[in-house]
């Protein structure tokens, strides 16, 4: 089974606090490198972990505000200082774009490589992004301007070969990859092989669902349904419920209760409000709810 993680490289709400850094993690899956949004910081914490930003192509912001996304333009200039070769490729809000023409425009610089701008739509999900292996959505959310979540989701794989099974039937190796797609074989003598006799079925398609700033909001259960990882931001505690209403944002406990509906295996906790130095309540408040929720930690890798 391919690598498929997530690596927390900012958890902190709006500001900066302490050993807490701005919006922004990376996921990789079979050695490809995704990141998602860009708080001021993120490049330090990319040279502090010994991530090489240049493997990055795929860049996703949520939203602008400057706490997920003032950080690019700096990676991005750094990218062309360092003499970037192969594109990058930007998923975000369509005012981005001119957002980050403007600060080129304004720099004179003309980049060393290619950046392609692709406009995201908070409406409904589509899939932004697809190769051979990989999906990604867009997710709805509720907040105080168009925001986005992303929803990662791996095609299923094709079956393994049960090679008791082949050797029995004397299968060749030149029809390995066949047989890996669902065909059946027929031997030398014309007896026909079933494919469920030679193959044995591959581990379920794992998903990871990211999502960011938004109002308590249950339409995204159905969306993120079963997902083996998701990330939900806990702004605040249930204590602040009117405050998170009012700023769009969602408690600890709200959080919990999206993955709980919708089945998740598992719950990272993130986007802390900096009037928290002490994050155990927020985690005990959301495993009340759901008892596999974590908190987000920076630096920390978890399998999805």
């Amino acid at each position: 089974m391919k690598n498929f993680t997530v690596t927390i490289l900012g958890s902190s709400a709006a500001v900066p606090y302490r050993n807490r850094n701005l919006s922004a993690q990376l996921v990789n899956h079979a050695g490809r490198s995704f990141l998602i949004d860009c708080g001021e910081g993120t490049q330090m914490q990319l040279t502090r972990l010994k991530i090489k930003s240049m493997r990055i192509n795929h860049i996703f912001i949520s939203h602008l505000h400057g706490d997920h996304f003032y950080g690019l333009i700096g990676l991005i200039s750094t990218m062309h200082l360092l003499g970037r070769k192969t594109d990058l490729h930007i998923y975000g809000p369509p005012m981005l774009e001119n957002i980050i023409k403007l600060q080129l425009e304004v720099s004179l610089t003309d980049l060393v490589y290619r950046l392609y701008f692709h406009p995201t739509q908070d409406h409904t999900s589509e899939i932004i992004y697809e190769d051979e292996r990989l999906t990604i959505s867009s997710l709805p959310m509720v907040h105080r301007i168009p925001t986005t979540g992303f929803l990662f989701t791996e095609k299923p794989f094709p079956r393994h070969i049960n090679m008791d099974a082949a050797e029995t039937y004397n299968v060749p190796f030149a029809f390995f990859n066949e047989i890996k797609t669902g065909r059946d074989f027929r031997t030398e003598d014309g007896q026909l092989i079933p494919n469920n006799l030679l193959t044995i079925e591959a581990s379920p398609p794992r998903t990871y669902a990211c999502c960011s700033d938004t109002l308590y909001n249950e339409p995204l259960v159905e969306l993120i349904k079963g997902c083996n990882l998701v990330y939900h931001e806990a702004t605040f505690m249930s204590e602040m419920a009117i405050v998170a209403k009012e700023k769009l944002h969602s408690t600890s406990a709200q959080a919990a209760m999206i993955a709980k509906l919708a089945g998740a295996r598992k719950l990272l906790l993130g986007h802390f409000s900096a009037r928290y130095d002490n994050l155990l309540p927020l985690l005990e408040e959301a495993r009340a709810v759901f008892a596999e929720s974590y908190l987000a930690e920076e630096g920390v890798s978890y399998e999805v």
